[in-house]
């Protein structure tokens, strides 16, 4: 399995307190991104399995290592997105309860998030792969060469009806990159801003 059975709780290796305490849905989530969010941001993250209930034990009124969470990160991972029904129920269950609270999804997290919002997704040709893919900033005109290494895609048009807009755009097939919401802060990106060896040019997005 690439998801975490059980609940795993990451703390920065310091005195000091956290700046906050997140959740991360693990799809299959690369250590690194966990690296850069505890050593670099100095939250402390508590990683859930794919199909954790969150609404069900929030409700439940219980004390669990995620009580007082104050974002949710949505993790990379292999595969279809569509299938991932359980996960993107949680995200919609976040979406409508919490819409105040930042989300942020990388990769597959990326095509989850518009899932939840209602866009589609859809299964790519090749695929786009390597340490050198170009991803446009739509907010700047930037280019950055980024890690990439995914199958699926969103599909852009259907963004529109969902109140995101495109935040990233490959500059090879011009494929979405990374969504954004029109109000709330809820945001993602379909490359690797953590990735190592290779560029760290996109780390502003933590």
């Amino acid at each position: 399995a690439v998801s975490t059975p059980e609940p795993i709780t990451y703390r920065p290796n310091t005195n000091t307190q956290p700046v906050a305490r997140i959740l991360a849905i693990d799809c299959g989530c690369k250590y690194n991104i966990i690296r850069w969010l505890v050593s670099k941001c100095g939250m402390e993250v508590v990683l859930l399995p794919y199909d954790f209930d969150l609404e069900g034990i929030e409700k439940s009124g219980v004390d669990w290592a995620g009580s007082g969470w104050k974002g949710l990160f949505l993790s990379n991972g292999p595969g279809d997105p569509t299938m991932c029904g359980k996960t993107i129920s949680t995200i919609q269950y976040v979406m409508k309860t919490y819409p105040e609270r930042p989300i942020f999804g990388i990769c597959l997290g990326n095509q989850l998030l518009a899932l939840a919002a209602g866009a589609k997704t859809f299964k790519m040709r090749y695929g786009n792969r390597g340490m050198n893919q170009p991803a446009i900033d739509l907010r700047t005109g930037r280019c950055y060469i980024t890690p990439q290494n995914h199958g699926y895609a969103i599909d852009t048009p259907s963004l529109a009806a969902c109140n995101f807009h495109p935040l990233f755009l490959n500059a090879n097939d011009h494929t979405n990159e990374g969504i954004i919401h029109n109000e709330y802060p809820w945001f993602s990106c379909q490359f690797h801003p953590e990735a190592m060896g290779g560029p760290e040019d996109t780390g502003f997005l933590f």
